[in-house]
């Protein structure tokens, strides 16, 4: 059911990091040799290098498209404590075009005093928005007024987590007001929650505004990921976290303390699922375009999908390998779960969809 392509990234060092576009059809990577490669898949499923160019004066460890409304825009982070804005710049069309394609940067993100870990652009209805996290436990948000003129950004809001960041995700729902999520690997305050979440509270049209601390997630263990599912005609929010196992949490606006303008002033969580079948260190977490299927990768070297039921019980619907392979004894349950799950039987297979998130078919 399984097809894996490798693809010789030539990159001198470890890859940090993966991102498809909106539309699942280019890739970017990043590394440790300070370097960013831009891929391109043509209609034969095949993926050519088309960029590739130095990007910090550090270890990259983040990249992540802008919604192509905005352009073809890359943004990226680094130990170097900077983050950079990154267009593609169109040349020639002609025959004798080049087939490399040529990125100009565009801004710098200057204001972090130690590692930017992690940078997300928010939903596509706020605007051209990006947000940072660093070691500093700063998060900062910026804003392009205008996407015309990517060079010009200004710092809207910094806020203070109190905490080393590891990785931020913002939630994309567009019924509730801007939230983002920040996690922390940082053991040096173990009592501490290592997942806390931020509300936009605005007043008088965002004349006065601030970012609000809704809530402190319990867990203490060190969180390497965070990742706010799209809300699909849900009453609450998923959140998923990666850290020494997966955790999913459902989110939701508490019902005894509501604000006067009926904002609410605080969130409920609870725990929905703890999966410990990596066994291992758990680094990244990703949902579908519906939010319905979470993926997860981990040290053990294995990617699982999560799928909840119709009594929301959340179970493994699927597991691989990195290489492709399948992993014996639980592998052919989980086909057949799988294949209910997409109601395409035998027709599609999971590795040979690049970006689980847009793919047309979730």
């Amino acid at each position: 059911m399984y097809t894996a392509k490798v693809i010789p990234s030539e990159h001198k060092d470890l890859i940090h990091d993966v991102s498809f576009d909106f539309y699942g059809r280019r890739m970017a990577t990043c590394s440790s040799d300070q370097s960013v490669k831009v891929w391109d898949q043509d209609n034969d499923g095949n993926w050519t290098c088309t960029a590739d160019w130095k990007t910090h004066s550090g270890s990259v460890w983040k990249v992540t498209w802008a919604h192509p409304e905005f352009g073809q825009v890359l943004a990226t982070c680094s130990f170097d404590r900077t983050a950079l804005i990154w267009e593609e710049q169109v040349g020639d069309s002609g025959p004798y075009a080049s087939s490399r394609s040529h990125w100009v940067r565009r801004a710098a993100l200057v204001d972090s005093r130690a590692s930017v870990t992690d940078v997300k652009f928010a939903p596509k209805h706020l605007g051209l928005i990006v947000a940072t996290c660093s070691k500093d436990g700063v998060v900062r948000v910026y804003e392009a007024p205008d996407f015309m003129n990517l060079s010009h950004w200004s710092l809207k809001d910094e806020i203070n987590t109190k905490f080393s960041c590891s990785c931020l995700s913002w939630n994309p729902s567009r019924q509730h007001s801007p939230m983002l999520a920040v996690g922390s690997d940082d053991p040096s305050v173990p009592a501490e929650p290592k997942t806390q979440i931020y509300q936009l509270i605005e007043y008088s049209e965002g004349v006065n505004r601030k970012w609000q601390r809704m809530q402190g997630l319990n867990s203490s263990d060190p969180v390497h990921d965070v990742a706010f599912a799209p809300n699909v005609g849900r009453p609450h929010h998923l959140l998923a976290i990666a850290g020494k196992d997966v955790q999913i949490l459902i989110i939701r606006p508490s019902s005894r303390d509501m604000g006067s303008a009926g904002m609410p002033t605080k969130m409920e969580s609870s725990v929905a699922a703890v999966f410990k079948d990596h066994d291992t260190q758990v680094w990244r977490v990703e949902w579908n375009i519906t939010g319905a299927i979470l993926a997860s990768s981990g040290d053990d070297g294995c990617i699982r999908l999560w799928k909840a039921n119709y009594l929301d019980n959340w179970k493994c619907i699927a597991q691989l390998k990195g290489d492709g392979s399948h992993i014996p004894g639980r592998m052919a349950r989980s086909q057949t779960s799988l294949s209910d799950a997409l109601k395409e039987p035998g027709q599609y297979n999971v590795a040979s969809i690049p970006n689980f998130r847009s793919h047309p078919m979730w």
